[in-house]
């Protein structure tokens, strides 16, 4: 694919935004050296490269991948077998580190992943080799890329330590001296890697040494006294030994490369192609892109397509297609229209697709591999070969068709203009005639009216426009397909303010057959605009039936949980209440079993089990089944399950489901769950009815409550209702507020909570939270 033909639909820029998601120097290389392909195979391999590196980021977040340096002179070197200096060896040491990193990241989560990465990713990281043992004695080795460690070598931990303390005696010796009126100034320095000391000019002969350097204005001399001249010598002795240990720990670690020199170059081809396919995942989020579709009926589809180097905010979509029911389409319209815009979207996303990219467009477009994309868009006028614009597309357009296959897309810009308008229209349709003849997909822009008309008569062909708004005077930048664009230019001159007389003849010397097919074409675009202004408000008012639906569908799961949790509320009251009565009749037993009976005390005990036990019973009772025929709407019915009042809100469905009002929730219950309200059932009426009245009192409950002043006897009985009432409610956690006062208070209350079974867990309130005077509750 010739590089023109690709800078005109500025593939090149595109390119340039995918370098910049690359990390890696071998990664950038890789994204500005991307080509389309015309192998389909290649293509798809590209692709799910792509979607791979896509979802990986999706599921698991980015990889762990960090820059390095070129290492191919240090590759070099380790080939004829050299010393590597410490900062090569570090950037050596990089490749295995990141090499290993990526590796463990992609098998730590290769089990949970969603998506078959088995053929694209796993044998770039699978394949990626490590090293830990040479990765781990760099590390112990070397401290940054300018020092090696002491214990890089036992020899080179000795030659250092004695530096140090042949130093240390240097340093004692002169410091004798920086004490001395003949010092001008109390520091020890070094010149000519000598330790020195600066004495001023006048004392230069009372301190016995060499002189190794005089300041600038000549009133300090740098002298090393002779007291520590073989101190000097034998650390110039040390740094010698030690530049050589340090030499032959250097060969020691470069040998350890040269073994693994053809896995470093392979790891960093597997490393550069890793950077290079989440590179083009992270572009393609950038963009809200999507995997195009690849076909092999040769067409193109794109839906809500958008040109990627134009801002997102102002760029507005298009829906195109070719290649199914024609091969050639024209596009028409005004200048500034977007027709231009069109053919460089078609280009460049369908180039985009066949590099492997994602495409800014919706996920049920589709695009063919053509074997070459052709491209005359532009002025091409040259100065320098004498060229008119219309030589220059013409130049083009003649190597177009000599090239150009039947597996090829053609995109012309303006076709026949810069001529004879009779003469550009009558070529532009012979060449459009050739194409389709070859067989070869063409999308072309014209003003050329001829050309319209031409198109509406030829099978095969087919016309589009830009829409242009004329009210405002400016274009909306929508293709219609199916649609010629119309003339603009009465009604513009009209609404810029030209003489009425003026246009009139204008009209007039408009021949009549040029009139009717533009009254025509009028009337064809504004039907199709109307259709399409249609299409969009049905589309949106189906988004808004389906977000209906979706809501109506969430508060439909509220209300069974709602019901769930009644349920649940009820069977918990109603094993409490038989394990209550259960302690009580064990407590009777016990009691009338012992000596010192108290028979009224029994009785007491004996009623009140009793008034329990019946009172349990007559939630059980009266669960009469209702005949389908009774049902009413506003009838009042008995929820046994719920041990509930209700009143029916609606008839029967066809699964003999009504829907239910009970307290202030709705509900849909089987007619077979209910049962006939009984008026006679005192118990079960009050306490369905202090049931619904603590319902809504629970649902605006506050998430506090306060008993501060309260003995713990009094607290427990408020605590106790309040928390019925968050459970009713379905409230997560709540605080009761009791002071720090003796602390009895809370005491009482936190072994109250121990024993409360709705309770999950219970602690003093943090900082903020009101302290020690807080007790907040989890249920």
């Amino acid at each position: 694919m010739q590089s023109k033909y690709l800078e005109k639909l500025e593939y090149n820029k595109i390119l340039e935004m995918l370098k910049s998601f690359c990390v890696t120097y071998i990664g950038k290389e890789l994204a500005l050296n991307l080509k389309p392909e015309s192998d389909k195979e290649q293509v798809s391999f590209s692709l799910k490269e792509t979607t791979e590196s896509y979802m990986l980021i999706h599921q698991k977040g980015n990889i762990p991948i960090f820059p390095i340096d070129n290492i191919s002179l240090h590759l070099t070197m380790l080939s004829n077998n050299a010393t590597l200096s410490i900062k090569a060896l570090l950037e050596l040491y990089k490749i295995l580190k990141l090499s290993r990193e990526l590796k463990e990241y992609f098998s730590l989560y290769k089990d949970t992943i969603s998506v078959d990465f088995s053929k694209v990713l796993s044998k770039y990281f699978y394949n990626l080799y490590k090293n830990t043992n040479i990765e781990k004695e760099i590390e112990s080795c070397i401290i940054d890329e300018n020092t090696l460690d002491d214990k890089a070598s036992a020899n080179l931990s000795k030659i250092r330590r004695n530096q140090r303390k042949t130093e240390q005696e240097i340093r004692d010796k002169l410091n004798s001296f920086t004490r001395s009126k003949y010092v001008q100034e109390a520091l020890v320095t070094i010149r000519n890697d000598r330790f020195v000391i600066p004495v001023k000019q006048e004392y230069r002969s009372q301190v016995n040494g060499f002189v190794h350097d005089i300041s600038a204005s000549g009133a300090t001399v740098f002298i090393e006294p002779m007291v520590i001249f073989e101190l000097n010598n034998e650390l110039n002795s040390l740094k010698l030994q030690e530049n050589i240990e340090i030499e032959k720990i250097l060969k020691r670690l470069s040998t350890l490369f040269y073994t693994i020199k053809n896995e470093l170059e392979f790891n960093l081809e597997l490393i550069g192609k890793i950077d290079f396919a989440f590179a083009k995942a992270k572009f393609a989020i950038s963009l809200n892109a999507t995997e195009p579709n690849i076909n092999t009926e040769k067409y193109i589809n794109l839906i809500s397509a958008r040109h990627p180097l134009i801002d997102s905010n102002k760029v507005v979509p298009i829906d195109i297609n070719i290649g199914k029911s024609f091969n050639t389409l024209v596009v028409t319209g005004p200048n500034t229209g977007g027709k231009t815009v069109t053919l460089k979207t078609v280009g460049l996303l369908t180039l985009m697709a066949m590099s492997g990219l994602y495409i800014p467009a919706s996920e049920k477009s589709s695009i063919y591999v053509f074997d070459n994309v052709f491209a005359d868009i532009g002025d091409d006028q040259s100065i320098f070969e004498s060229l008119s614009t219309f030589s220059s597309h013409m130049t083009n357009i003649i190597e177009i068709i000599n090239t150009a296959t039947s597996e090829s897309l053609v995109l012309l810009d303006e076709l026949g203009s810069g001529t004879d308008p009779i003469e550009g229209a009558n070529l532009a349709i012979s060449i459009l005639d050739y194409l389709f003849d070859k067989n070869i997909l063409t999308i072309s822009t014209t003003h050329y009216p001829e050309i319209k008309s031409y198109v509406l008569t030829k099978k095969g062909f087919e016309n589009a426009s830009s829409d242009f708004d004329v009210e405002n005077l400016k274009p909306t930048y929508k293709l219609l397909i199916g649609v010629p664009g119309k003339s603009n230019a009465f009604e513009i001159s009209k609404k810029l303010g030209l003489k009425e007389e003026i246009l009139n003849n204008a009209k007039k010397l408009c021949n009549t057959s040029s009139v009717n097919i533009e009254e025509l074409l009028k009337n064809i675009y504004n039907t199709k605009l109307k259709i399409e202004n249609e299409k969009v408000e049905i589309e949106n008012n189906l988004k808004e039936v389906e977000t209906l639906k979706k809501l109506l569908q969430k508060d439909n799961t509220t209300l069974k949980e709602q019901e769930q949790q009644i349920i649940a509320n009820a069977k918990i009251e109603a094993n409490n209440i038989l394990i209550e009565a259960k302690q009580q009749a064990d407590e009777i037993i016990k009691e009338l079993s012992s000596n010192s009976v108290n028979l009224k005390k029994a009785n007491r005990a004996r009623n009140k089990l009793n008034e329990k036990i019946k009172y349990q019973k007559s939630k059980e009772i009266y669960t009469e089944t209702i005949n389908p025929n009774e049902i009413k709407i506003g009838l009042d019915v008995f929820i046994p399950s719920l041990n509930q009042n209700g009143i029916i809100l609606s008839l029967p469905n066809k699964d003999n489901i009504v829907q239910i009002q009970i307290g202030n929730i709705k509900t849909n219950i089987k007619l077979s769950k209910l049962s006939k309200s009984n008026s006679t059932n005192e118990i079960t009426k009050q306490n369905t009815s202090k049931k619904a009245t603590s319902m809504l009192k629970a649902v605006n409950i506050p998430s506090e409550i306060n008993v501060i002043g309260y003995n713990v006897e009094e607290a427990i009985s408020v605590i106790d209702k309040y928390i019925d009432n968050c459970i009713l409610a379905n409230i997560p956690s709540a605080r009761i507020i009791h002071g720090k006062g003796t602390g009895a208070l809370k005491k009482g209350i936190h072994q109250y909570l121990s024993n409360n079974s709705y309770v999950k867990s219970f602690r003093l309130g943090n900082y903020g939270e009101g302290d020690l005077g807080v007790t907040v509750i989890e249920f």
